[in-house]
């Protein structure tokens, strides 16, 4: 009959009015609760305690098909005080929101099974990330969040991971998490993509290098290794966690290694790193010795660069960067 709220994003209150609805079934359910009121007003000083009871029961039955009808209270009240039938009912929000979604307009047919509307309470928002196999063993339910948003430049928000799926997605191989963010400010919005970081606990006994000490060539990820004067030695590693500047080593690093870690060196050419990898790879299946020096100048045409120590100490805080992932609004069916 009337939409009174007829436009997505808009705020409502708790009670507010929506819409109202005619309902040739209202009107008669109406009819038989006035009807058993009028009963009761008659036979209240009845002597027979039975008929006073069945006309007591009548008023209840009529009045509990109202409340199943969601007619609210206040309209079967006034149609207590009234006497009068109500042609409409009115669709009251349940919650403070914003709507999201309208399923339906002015002179529509509907049904039980028709959504009027759909409100969420952007209060509170979840996000969703997707964490590959190899960091599931780092993050857990109370971990700490940092997100990013290109619509807020320069704002951190902070949340808290609520809940790590049980199972892993056959396309992606990954696991899906659930993070909950305050959105007191309304900043965040359903389907918005953001940059999350998961803020893991510290990784003690970590052997850890700087991250700019890293190569990575195709399929490889090395390190040069300090072997003497003007001579390094580059080792596959296989890389763990990396937080603020510093990544931990699995395998190829050892605590007290020489890595080289300046960003300034210049290398002579990919396939100068290749070719001097090559070699080292020639020397192991030939059975030489293992630890054997390659020359800095087949790497690199100048050796004017720093080198740094591997240390075994916990890494601090490990960071799992996670891009472009969905916020959406909190809902109750999950």
């Amino acid at each position: 009959e009337e939409i009174r709220v007829d436009k997505t994003g808009q705020a409502v209150a708790k009670d507010d009015i929506l819409l109202s609805l005619y309902s040739p079934k209202l009107v008669s359910t109406q009819q038989e609760y006035l009807l058993a009121l009028n009963s009761l007003a008659t036979l209240t000083n009845s002597p027979f305690d039975e008929i006073r009871r069945g006309a007591e029961q009548l008023v209840k039955s009529s009045r509990e098909r109202l409340q199943f009808l969601d007619v609210p209270k206040h309209q079967i009240k006034e149609l207590e005080r009234t006497r009068v039938i109500q042609k409409n009912l009115h669709i009251h929000s349940p919650v403070n929101g914003t709507v999201i979604r309208i399923g339906s307009r002015q002179g529509q047919f509907v049904t039980p099974k028709t959504e009027l509307y759909l409100i969420v309470d952007l209060n509170q928002v979840w996000v969703y990330a997707d964490v590959y196999e190899y960091e599931l063993p780092w993050v857990k339910v109370g971990d700490e969040v940092e997100m990013t948003l290109a619509s807020a430049p320069g704002k951190i928000f902070k949340g808290t991971l609520s809940y790590v799926y049980p199972y892993a997605e056959s396309k992606t191989r990954t696991t899906k998490v659930r993070m909950v963010f305050d959105n007191s400010e309304l900043l965040l919005r359903p389907d918005m993509f953001a940059d999350v970081r998961i803020k893991a606990d510290a990784q003690s006994d970590a052997i850890v290098i700087p991250a700019e000490a890293v190569i990575r060539s195709g399929d490889r990820t090395q390190v040069f290794i300090v072997r003497g004067p003007g001579k390094f030695e580059p080792r596959i590693v296989t890389l763990g966690l990396e937080s603020d500047g510093l990544v931990s080593v699995l395998v190829g690093v050892k605590a007290g290694d020489e890595v080289v870690t300046s960003a300034q060196f210049l290398v002579d050419s990919e396939s100068k790193l290749r070719e001097a990898t090559a070699k080292m790879m020639e020397a192991l299946k030939g059975g030489g010795d293992d630890s054997r020096d390659i020359s800095g100048n087949n790497v690199m045409d100048q050796v004017n660069m720093e080198a740094s120590g591997a240390s075994d100490r916990p890494i601090e805080s490990p960071i799992i960067d996670h891009s472009e992932h969905a916020t959406q609004g909190v809902d109750d069916n999950d």
